[in-house]
């Protein structure tokens, strides 16, 4: 097995600072204090591969696009393409100030593009030499939506059927090319007899912190076939009207006890948001005490500040997919999640669109923990037990 592995530095930095995205976003993220997402989760699928499938040989690109991760786990990849050789970026101070390259902060599209195309045929450049004669059988990403459509683009613009298939590590994972967690991604890439079409979506994010998706197809990708692999997220069908009034009627049976509720997102939990009366924050999460909001749209640090001696946090999972954490609220982080009690609600369509609940958390410890049966609030005062895996 040949693998062409690339890390986007900057996927996932907008999440736990409330974000909801890092596209066109990264200085903000910087300037809220965020900090990588991706080197961990990359960390994690090559650790995995190296146990498995020690004998891979992969292909990279300079740093801080992938090789020292890849090094890190105990390969010696051969590097193929330095994608800012000749950008004028080059001559930029990094985020560590020692000016010799471009800091994680400053990769774009073009330089994921770069380095797909060389993985494929090319230097990375257009029109460029080859860099191996030796195509990867397989392209490994690490980013979110945005990098899987520039990985997906370039290798349609190639013509190649080099398949993909991505370690999450974004805010939003829309598409159906990723695997469930970093070690699954590095089972997949280690195991795979065959691939499949799938589709590569993403969504406007600018729409998306206004409250609205809007996911639209991108391209369609030649994918590794694997059980491990997800589904893309698909529109929860079904009311969830009783289900929002019995959960805000238990709610409120606690105002006076200063129990704090961490509010999750989603239109379930909006539901839910809208039934104690107020205004909630578009796909955001917010914190509520006593019969007020405390915290509106909260950052992970946010929602630290206002927990109390009791908590408990609501969320309901992504339908199609049936994550309860890792996608889409990564303000929930493990210092979050630790500190509360957890109350899973959904509405019984959802729940039928999913065989199992699951979790990434980015600790694989508290995955662990939160593995098992749960009881999902369902109706007014239905539940249903299902299995977080």
């Amino acid at each position: 097995m040949h693998v062409g592995f690339v890390m986007n530095p900057v996927a996932g930095m907008g999440g736990r600072v409330g974000l909801k995205g890092t596209d066109g976003k990264v200085a903000e993220a910087v300037a809220r204090g965020a900090e990588p997402r991706a080197p961990d989760r990359a960390r994690r699928a090559l650790e995995r591969l190296a146990a498995v499938a020690p004998e891979t040989a992969i292909s990279v690109a300079a740093d801080p696009m992938g090789e020292g991760s890849v090094r890190d786990a105990g390969f010696d990849p051969v590097r193929v393409v330095d994608p800012f050789d000749g950008d004028p970026t080059d001559d930029a101070t990094d985020s560590t100030g020692d000016g010799d390259r471009p800091g994680p902060t400053e990769t774009t599209a073009e330089h994921t593009a770069r380095v797909v195309r060389s993985f494929v045929g090319g230097d990375g450049t257009e029109g460029g030499d080859d860099a191996t004669a030796d195509p990867v059988d397989l392209v490994l990403f690490v980013g979110g939506d945005g990098t899987a459509t520039d990985v997906a683009a370039t290798l349609e613009a190639a013509g190649s059927e080099v398949p993909m298939l991505g370690v999450p590590a974004g805010v939003k994972v829309y598409s159906s090319v990723f695997a469930v967690s970093p070690e699954d991604a590095a089972e997949v890439a280690a195991a795979f007899s065959r691939t499949e079409r799938r589709e590569v979506m993403d969504i406007d994010e600018d729409a998306y912190r206004e409250g609205e998706v809007r996911p639209e197809l991108r391209a369609v990708a030649r994918v590794p076939v694997a059980d491990d692999l997800q589904s893309s997220k698909q529109t929860a069908s079904g009311t969830v009207e009783s289900l929002a009034e019995g959960v805000a009627d238990d709610i409120r049976e606690r105002d006076g006890e200063g129990v704090t509720f961490v509010l999750g997102p989603g239109s379930t939990v909006g539901a839910i948001k809208d039934e104690l009366g107020f205004e909630p924050s578009p796909i955001g999460v917010d914190v509520w005490r006593d019969g007020e909001v405390v915290a509106l749209d909260a950052t992970e640090s946010e929602i630290l500040d206002a927990l109390g001696d009791e908590n408990v946090v609501v969320v309901s999972p992504i339908g199609g997919q049936g994550f309860v954490f890792g996608r889409g609220n990564p303000q929930l982080s493990p210092a979050v999640i630790r500190r509360c009690d957890l109350r899973i609600v959904a509405s019984r369509a959802k729940l039928d669109d999913v065989r199992a609940l699951r979790v990434d958390t980015d600790d694989p410890e508290l995955d662990a923990e939160l593995a098992g049966w749960v009881r999902v609030r369902v109706g007014k005062f239905e539940t249903r037990m299902m299995k977080i895996a």
